[in-house]
């Protein structure tokens, strides 16, 4: 059943929470596992929004006030809700922390923001920000889901038990102008800091409206929530847009259980970024090459066939006779045992934040597992394009949703404007003017096509700015400059587009490499030290030591030494002897292979 609640009705995403609460109070809001009671708990909006309320309660008692920031570092749960709409409620600015974030990163940004509260899980996550104590001694209180051993910190500490009052209160809304900010949101720059990115409630509250007109969401929906809150397109899409919809959220335990809570939980729809397919399309690759010639042969038959039926039904050319016959019996014996390990009930999966390979939706989709890709960026609140269930074409983005323009600028570059393109960066007014012109462009820095239909497609990016499968966005620039102080190595280039991690095509100097032989007990000198895996070892724990201070993002996994050098002559320099990253990854393209091989 359809219940969207009309996001034009409301100022606030707490209003929203607030509304959605009196409309289904007892319906199921959230499901979560308690290891305690070793059982998922169901939750219904109106509990929910009485829990919040004693959470503002404690955030009164700490004296903070509208506009404060609060930060919030946990994985996906319930409490991440409550928090954040206590928070809101309040008029307060919730800014998310990745959970894997380094130390550094995490003390400058707290600093950055002005953070006056963080809230974190337990011991584990405190044992990690004791080199921090100092700027954690200047907040008002860290608050933990669980108790830790604090002994002499200076720092204020406290459960969460401890700290809200057991007091019933009520959930309180306060009015906000449309500019009202909501939160911050940090996002990786191309030099130096993140930025933060600022969203109001009205950038987000239109998302979700938009996000509701191009896609049927309804109240019998249950959303399976994997990715971390912190990512924006997880947090607008797969949290308040099923709070506008009135659907229910399970929050999987970990990606390791991810399997396990699929076929428990039985989900209906899921936000994903490409990793989470490309690892189980790469579980289904080995497996199946395990399996005998006439096995692997039916696999086949029954994607290809299941893809004509589904190409048919979205209007394209007819399926065949010979799929038409074959697709119900090969269902049956393949896809619906593929479908079983999704839970059985997906209707379909929203895949966003990277480019996901077409081969590999077409597999999914022809075992009845539709994938419909989408575009956006944190600046952008995120969504501004997506496929629909009825018109999709994996190679695209899909069409440009209601309420948004997008144009193609000069050197192709997608240009948006809306009411969802973010207030401006917080505290550098400079990178706002670079991404936000006179006219309330957005500048992407992705390059793009439309179709004759009004698909779009995303051709290529302007800056060098690697999007991994994950959704992590990572300039490679400062990265290699820090690589490159190392003596032993004169060219460096990361690589990482659309792939599970980073990696790093390295080109030594020999000569330096060559005096790396008798210290590492090697006899071999020249160019077979390129192969050597002790000499590559080395080079990998020289490249993770300049990179110690980077923030989290910057972790190159492997590398692979290359003998030629790079020069404007062959091709693999620009003039000013900029790195030529195509030619480059065209030319060891099987180097490049080998260091993802697996996975």
């Amino acid at each position: 059943m359809k219940n969207n609640i009309d996001t034009g009705s409301v100022n606030s995403l707490a209003g929203l929470f607030s509304k959605r609460a009196a409309i289904s109070a007892h319906e199921t809001a959230f499901v979560q596992y308690d290891a305690v009671a070793e059982q998922w708990i169901d939750y219904s909006w109106s509990q929910t929004m009485a829990d919040a309320a004693r959470w503002q309660h404690a955030m009164q008692q700490n004296g903070l006030q509208r506009g404060d920031r609060v930060a919030v570092m946990l994985r996906n749960c319930r409490e991440w809700v409550l928090f954040d709409q206590a928070a809101l409620g309040l008029g307060l600015v919730t800014v998310p922390i990745y959970t894997n974030d380094r130390a550094g990163n995490i003390a400058w940004l707290l600093k950055d923001a002005g953070v006056r509260l963080l809230l974190i899980e337990g011991d584990e996550q405190w044992q990690e920000l004791n080199s921090i104590e100092e700027v954690l001694a200047q907040l008002d209180a860290v608050i933990t889901l669980q108790s830790v051993a604090t002994e002499s910190s200076p720092v204020r500490v406290m459960p969460v038990d401890e700290w809200l009052s057991d007091k019933a209160a009520e959930f309180q809304v306060e009015e906000m102008p449309d500019a009202a900010l909501a939160t911050i949101i940090y996002t990786s720059g191309t030099t130096g800091h993140p930025k933060g990115v600022m969203l109001s409630h009205r950038n987000i509250l239109f998302n979700v409206k938009s996000g509701l007109e191009s896609i049927e969401i309804n109240t019998t929906d249950r959303f399976l929530s994997f990715l971390p809150l912190s990512h924006a397109f997880e947090r607008s899409i797969g949290y308040y847009l099923p709070i506008a919809a009135g659907s229910s959220i399970v929050y999987a335990r970990s990606i390791p259980h991810l399997a396990e809570d699929l076929e428990q939980q039985k989900p209906t729809l899921m936000i994903a970024v490409p990793r989470i397919f490309e690892r189980i399309y790469s579980k289904l690759s080995a497996k199946l090459a395990q399996e005998s010639v006439i096995k692997q042969k039916l696999f086949q038959l029954a994607v290809d066939s299941g893809w004509a039926m589904y190409q048919q039904q979205q209007g394209g050319q007819h399926a065949g006779v010979k799929a038409q016959l074959l697709h119900p019996l090969l269902d049956r014996v393949v896809g619906a045992k593929v479908r079983r390990r999704f839970g059985g009930r997906l209707r379909f999966a929203v895949c966003g934040g990277a480019a996901l390979s077409p081969q590999i939706s077409r597999l999914f989709i022809g075992l009845g597992i539709p994938i419909i890709q989408g575009y956006g960026l944190t600046e952008h609140s995120p969504t501004l394009s997506v496929n629909r269930v009825e018109d999709n074409i994996p190679a695209s983005i899909g069409r440009v949703m209601p309420g948004m323009e997008v144009v193609i600028g000069e050197e192709d570059e997608i240009l948006a404007r809306s009411p969802c393109v973010m207030l401006g960066y917080w505290n550098n007014e400079q990178a706002t003017t670079e991404v936000i012109d006179r006219d309330g462009w957005l500048h992407t820095g992705d390059k793009g096509r439309f179709d004759d239909q009004g698909h779009l497609y995303i051709t290529g990016r302007l800056k060098d700015i690697l999007v991994l499968s994950n959704g992590e966005k990572v300039p490679p620039g400062d990265i290699e400059l820090a690589i490159a102080t190392q003596a032993v190595i004169n060219e460096v280039l990361i690589i990482g587009d659309a792939r599970p991690y980073l990696a790093a095509l390295i080109v030594p100097d020999i000569d330096e490499l060559n005096k790396l032989a008798t210290p590492l007990g090697i006899t071999v000198t020249g160019a077979a030290l390129l192969q050597d895996p002790i000499v590559i070892k080395h080079l990998l724990k020289l490249v993770k030591k300049n990179l110690a201070e980077f923030p989290g993002y910057a972790n190159v996994q492997r590398i692979a030494l290359i003998a030629d050098a790079w020069s404007v002559k062959n091709g693999m320099l620009t003039p000013t002897l900029k790195l030529k990253r195509s030619v480059i990854c065209e030319q060891h393209k099987d180097e490049i292979d080998a260091l993802y091989a697996g996975h």
